[in-house]
């Protein structure tokens, strides 16, 4: 059977990446994106297979409009992707950075609310499918200079598992998925060392792999799920000294 698949964040990097996986399988499959003309070329190497849909993940009108586009033409998804991020450096002490603060969590955050609202009833009326959230390894603690970032992806962990307690027994699994460092536009303007570094495609390949088997948590890649856990494990005043002479992500670059 065909599997159907809708991504959020679709017009570069992770959800790029992973929209071309699931085409280049045989799906059927539903892009959100912000900046639709970037995925042109996708939509010409697979014309029958792509559903397009230019929006903003904060638009809660138009992710209905897009969830109910999908479901009278190609039916409920099997698996559903809310991928759509941003990164940026932000120093609560700069009021200028305070519309940075409400974009990323309005993106990361109520963006991924946002996108599976209007989908999970059908979901869960189907009695199965896979319900994904992109968190991120940088929520398992306060990284200096993303302060906002690490906020946003540590209310999407938890977020996710308040959703994954909510549908347990439905047949709708809920998966977290933590990346370490990708190389896409967002890390590209990272001035630190990032290790374990995974190129877009063999990101997609792996996270592929974690959906399917329904995993409930997984960070990719492993290596950076021990580095997590011993950030997350360390004490105050030791992860302080550690973190605090640290290079930053650059202020007013979102990514």
């Amino acid at each position: 059977m065909t599997q159907r698949v809708v991504i959020s964040g679709a017009s570069s990097g992770l959800g790029l990446a992973l929209a071309r996986h699931y085409l280049e399988q045989g799906a059927v499959v539903g892009v959100y994106a912000r900046r639709a003309e970037l995925l042109q070329n996708l939509a010409l190497q697979f014309p029958d297979q792509i559903h397009l849909y230019q929006l903003d993940v904060r638009d809660s009108a138009a992710q209905q409009a897009a969830a109910e586009d999908f479901l009278a033409h190609v039916g409920t998804p099997d698996i559903l992707i809310a991928n759509a991020g941003v990164s940026v450096g932000t120093l609560t002490e700069y009021a200028e950075d305070l519309d940075a603060f409400q974009q990323v969590m309005d993106i990361n955050v109520l963006g991924m609310v946002k996108t599976f609202q209007p989908l999970l009833a059908a979901m869960r009326a189907a009695g199965t499918g896979r319900l994904v959230g992109i968190a991120s390894v940088a929520g398992f603690r306060g990284l200096p200079g993303a302060s906002a970032y690490s906020a946003s992806k540590a209310a999407a962990i938890s977020y996710l598992e308040s959703l994954r307690v909510e549908l347990h027994g439905s047949g709708v699994r809920v998966v977290t998925i933590c990346p370490g460092y990708i190389r896409t536009p967002m890390t590209d303007v990272n001035p630190y060392p990032m290790p374990f570094m995974l190129e877009a495609d063999e990101a997609a390949r792996r996270i592929a792999r974690v959906i399917e088997a329904g995993d409930s948590f997984a960070v990719v890649p492993w290596q950076m799920g021990l580095i997590g856990r011993l950030l997350k494990w360390l004490p105050n005043w030791l992860f302080d000294r550690l973190l605090a002479k640290a290079q930053h992500k650059p202020r007013g670059l979102l990514g």
